[in-house]
Protein backbone atom coordinates (compact mmCIF):
# COMPACT_ATOMS: atom_id res chain seq x y z
CA UNK A 1 0.00 0.00 0.00
CA UNK A 2 1.11 2.94 -0.99
CA UNK A 3 -0.12 6.63 0.41
CA UNK A 4 0.38 9.92 -1.80
CA UNK A 5 0.50 12.91 0.31
CA UNK A 6 -1.26 16.10 -1.96
CA UNK A 7 -1.22 19.31 -1.39
CA UNK A 8 -2.13 20.63 -4.77
CA UNK A 9 1.38 21.73 -5.76
CA UNK A 10 3.46 20.76 -9.00
CA UNK A 11 5.66 18.91 -6.67
CA UNK A 12 3.09 16.89 -5.29
CA UNK A 13 1.59 15.79 -8.71
CA UNK A 14 5.49 14.76 -9.67
CA UNK A 15 4.76 12.35 -6.98
CA UNK A 16 1.36 11.32 -7.79
CA UNK A 17 2.69 10.32 -11.15
CA UNK A 18 5.53 8.50 -9.73
CA UNK A 19 3.89 7.08 -6.59
CA UNK A 20 1.20 5.66 -9.85
CA UNK A 21 3.61 4.25 -11.78
CA UNK A 22 5.12 2.34 -8.59
CA UNK A 23 1.07 1.30 -7.79
CA UNK A 24 0.76 -0.33 -11.52
CA UNK A 25 4.75 -1.86 -11.20
CA UNK A 26 4.33 -3.64 -7.58
CA UNK A 27 0.24 -4.22 -7.80
CA UNK A 28 -0.41 -1.88 -5.21
CA UNK A 29 -3.25 0.20 -3.30
CA UNK A 30 -3.04 3.83 -3.86
CA UNK A 31 -3.86 6.00 -0.78
CA UNK A 32 -4.47 9.45 -1.94
CA UNK A 33 -4.23 11.70 1.36
CA UNK A 34 -4.48 15.47 1.51
CA UNK A 35 -4.64 17.15 5.40
CA UNK A 36 -6.00 20.47 5.55
CA UNK A 37 -5.22 22.94 8.25
CA UNK A 38 -7.28 22.27 11.42
CA UNK A 39 -9.74 24.88 12.80
CA UNK A 40 -9.99 23.66 15.89
CA UNK A 41 -8.71 26.64 17.80
CA UNK A 42 -10.97 29.35 15.62
CA UNK A 43 -14.36 26.71 16.78
CA UNK A 44 -17.01 28.82 18.12
CA UNK A 45 -15.61 32.05 16.30
CA UNK A 46 -18.21 33.39 13.87
CA UNK A 47 -17.66 31.81 10.62
CA UNK A 48 -16.19 28.97 11.79
CA UNK A 49 -18.80 26.35 10.18
CA UNK A 50 -17.97 28.24 6.70
CA UNK A 51 -14.10 28.27 7.51
CA UNK A 52 -14.30 24.26 7.87
CA UNK A 53 -16.08 24.18 4.83
CA UNK A 54 -14.07 25.96 2.64
CA UNK A 55 -11.21 24.36 3.85
CA UNK A 56 -12.35 20.79 3.04
CA UNK A 57 -13.92 21.78 0.09
CA UNK A 58 -10.04 23.20 -1.46
CA UNK A 59 -8.69 19.24 -0.01
CA UNK A 60 -11.75 17.48 -2.03
CA UNK A 61 -10.73 19.79 -5.05
CA UNK A 62 -7.18 18.44 -4.52
CA UNK A 63 -8.07 15.08 -4.31
CA UNK A 64 -10.43 15.35 -7.39
CA UNK A 65 -7.45 16.75 -9.55
CA UNK A 66 -5.41 13.86 -8.15
CA UNK A 67 -7.93 10.97 -9.18
CA UNK A 68 -8.60 12.81 -12.84
CA UNK A 69 -4.56 12.88 -13.05
CA UNK A 70 -4.48 9.14 -12.68
CA UNK A 71 -7.31 8.69 -14.73
CA UNK A 72 -8.23 5.23 -15.76
CA UNK A 73 -5.71 3.28 -13.18
CA UNK A 74 -5.49 0.09 -13.06
CA UNK A 75 -4.55 -0.45 -9.21
CA UNK A 76 -6.64 -0.03 -6.60
CA UNK A 77 -7.33 3.88 -5.63
CA UNK A 78 -8.65 5.40 -2.08
CA UNK A 79 -9.10 8.92 -0.63
CA UNK A 80 -8.28 10.31 2.52
CA UNK A 81 -9.04 13.91 3.66
CA UNK A 82 -8.09 14.85 7.01
CA UNK A 83 -8.09 17.44 9.40
CA UNK A 84 -4.79 18.60 11.13
CA UNK A 85 -1.39 19.56 10.58
CA UNK A 86 0.07 17.65 7.57
CA UNK A 87 2.94 15.73 9.03
CA UNK A 88 1.18 14.53 11.72
CA UNK A 89 -1.95 13.10 9.87
CA UNK A 90 0.37 11.49 7.24
CA UNK A 91 2.00 9.70 10.01
CA UNK A 92 -0.83 8.70 11.72
CA UNK A 93 -2.32 7.10 8.65
CA UNK A 94 0.96 5.34 7.82
CA UNK A 95 0.28 3.65 10.65
CA UNK A 96 -3.11 2.80 10.95
CA UNK A 97 -2.79 0.95 7.30
CA UNK A 98 0.39 -0.31 7.75
CA UNK A 99 1.45 1.24 4.75
CA UNK A 100 4.68 0.16 2.86
CA UNK A 101 5.58 3.59 1.13
CA UNK A 102 4.66 7.34 1.41
CA UNK A 103 5.32 9.34 -1.88
CA UNK A 104 5.13 13.02 -1.20
CA UNK A 105 6.63 16.19 -3.24
CA UNK A 106 8.99 19.01 -1.83
CA UNK A 107 8.32 22.62 -2.23
CA UNK A 108 12.23 22.89 -2.05
CA UNK A 109 12.18 25.51 0.82
CA UNK A 110 15.24 27.23 1.07
CA UNK A 111 17.75 25.17 3.83
CA UNK A 112 17.54 27.81 6.39
CA UNK A 113 13.48 28.43 6.12
CA UNK A 114 13.57 24.02 6.20
CA UNK A 115 16.39 24.29 9.22
CA UNK A 116 14.08 26.79 11.15
CA UNK A 117 10.57 25.82 10.55
CA UNK A 118 10.90 21.93 9.53
CA UNK A 119 8.95 20.95 6.44
CA UNK A 120 6.53 18.20 6.15
CA UNK A 121 8.48 15.94 4.32
CA UNK A 122 11.21 16.06 6.58
CA UNK A 123 8.75 15.53 9.44
CA UNK A 124 7.24 12.39 7.84
CA UNK A 125 10.58 11.16 6.80
CA UNK A 126 11.87 11.45 10.82
CA UNK A 127 8.40 10.12 12.38
CA UNK A 128 7.17 7.52 9.67
CA UNK A 129 7.50 3.70 10.46
CA UNK A 130 7.58 3.30 6.52
CA UNK A 131 10.14 4.33 3.86
CA UNK A 132 8.91 7.60 2.53
CA UNK A 133 9.57 8.49 -1.43
CA UNK A 134 10.79 12.69 -1.74
CA UNK A 135 10.03 13.78 -5.18
CA UNK A 136 11.22 16.95 -6.22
Amino acid sequence: MIIVALDGSTHSLKALDYASQLAEKHDSKLILLHAFRSTSDLRGSEGFNQMVGKRRQKGEEIIKAACKRLGQAAHDVEENLLEGPAAEAIVSVVEARNADLVVMGTRGMGSLKGLLFGSVSTKVTHYSPCSVLVVR
